[in-house]
C-alpha cells in the first residue's frame, strides 16, 4: 500500500541532492515548501467548516483533542501546549495526545503507531465525549492508532476530523470532515516531517487560532486574553494596555497587578470606568468577546 502513496514517491527534482552544496540543497527545499500554501489553500473552505465545529464545541463546554504518531502526534502536542499562554485557555481544553505517550515526544517508541486498544485507552483516560471533537492527524493516512482513535469518538457521537496529506486514505472512511493538503513528494523520500509536516503546522495553526478568535480570545489581531506566565508576556500585556489607554507604563502596570494580570479585565475596567469585578461581569455577558463589552452603550 506505501508505495501508492503520494508522500512515499520519489521527488524527480531532488534525486541528485546528494551531488548537490549545500546552497543548491537550499535552494532545492526553497523551491519545494513554496507549494505548501497552495495546497493548504486549497483545503480553505474544509479548513474553515473545522473551525467552526471547533469554535462551537468551545461554547458548548466541549474540547479539542489532537491524536497522531510521530510527527503528526508531536505536532498536535505542541499546537495544544501553545494555547494557554497564547489565549490563557485552561490546558484542558486543547490535548494532543501521541501514540507512545509522553516517550514519544523525543524518542522513537517501535510499533507505538500500531497499537489500537491504546488509542481508545488514552481517549478513555481523558473522557471524552460526545461535545468533544477529535482531530486525527497521520500525513500517510493510515496510522492504526489513529484510525481506531477517529473510530471511537464517532462511536461516541463526537465531531470527528481528519487531516493527511494523502488523496488516497483510510482517515477519511471514519472521520466526518477530511482536511487533504497534497504537498507532493518530499525532498528525502518519505520523510514527512518535510513538506506534510510543515503543512500540517499550518493547518493547525489555523484550526486552534481561528477558534480563539472566533471565542473571543483576540481584539482585532491583539492577543487581549493571553496569559502573561513571563517576563515577555508581562510585557506585552502592559503595552496592548497602553494601546488601548492613556495610561503610562508605570500606570499600566498597576492596573494589570490590580486585575490580577487579567488583561481583558483591565481594559474594560479602565475603558468603562467599573471596578475590576464588574468589568468580568460584563465580559461574562459578552461571552468573553471583548469588543461586545467596548462597543456597548456605557
Amino acid at each position: 500500500m506505501l508505495e501508492h502513496l503520494t508522500t512515499e514517491q520519489r521527488n524527480p527534482a531532488s534525486d541528485q541532492i546528494d551531488s548537490m552544496n549545500s546552497l543548491e540543497i537550499v535552494q532545492l527545499m526553497n523551491a519545494e515548501d513554496a507549494k505548501i500554501a497552495g495546497a493548504v489553500e486549497k483545503e480553505a473552505a474544509t479548513i474553515a467548516t473545522a473551525i467552526d465545529l471547533v469554535s462551537e464545541a468551545f461554547l458548548q463546554g466541549g474540547r479539542l483533542i489532537y491524536m497522531g504518531a510521530g510527527t503528526s502526534g508531536r505536532l498536535g502536542v505542541l499546537d495544544a501546549s501553545e494555547c494557554p499562554p497564547t489565549f490563557n485557555s485552561p490546558p484542558e481544553l486543547v490535548v494532543g495526545l501521541i501514540a507512545g505517550g509522553e516517550a514519544a515526544l523525543t524518542n522513537a517508541i517501535e510499533g507505538a503507531e500500531d497499537h489500537t486498544e491504546s488509542a481508545v485507552s488514552d481517549l478513555q483516560q481523558l473522557d471524552f465525549g460526545k461535545d468533544d471533537v477529535l482531530v486525527g492527524i497521520a500525513t500517510s493516512g493510515r496510522t492504526p492508532y489513529v484510525i481506531a482513535g477517529l473510530k471511537y469518538a464517532r462511536d461516541q457521537g463526537a465531531q470527528t476530523i481528519a487531516l493527511t496529506c494523502n488523496q488516497e486514505n483510510q482517515l477519511s472512511e471514519v472521520a466526518a470532515l477530511t482536511i487533504c493538503p497534497v504537498v507532493g513528494p518530499e525532498v528525502v523520500t518519505g520523510s514527512t516531517r518535510l513538506k506534510a509536516g510543515t503543512a500540517t503546522k499550518m493547518v493547525l495553526n489555523m484550526l486552534t487560532t481561528g477558534a480563539m478568535v472566533r471565542v473571543g480570545k483576540t481584539y482585532g489581531n491583539l492577543m487581549v486574553d493571553l496569559r502573561a506566565t513571563n517576563q515577555k508576556l508581562v510585557d506585552r500585556s502592559i503595552r496592548i494596555l497602553m494601546a488601548f489607554t492613556d495610561l503610562a507604563r508605570e500606570e499600566a502596570a498597576t492596573v494589570l497587578h490590580q486585575c490580577d494580570g487579567k488583561l481583558k479585565t483591565a481594559i474594560v475596567h479602565v475603558k468603562r470606568n467599573v471596578s475590576p469585578e464588574a468589568a468580568d461581569v460584563l465580559l461574562t455577558q459578552a461571552e468573553g468577546h471583548l469588543r461586545r463589552v467596548l462597543e456597548e452603550r456605557p
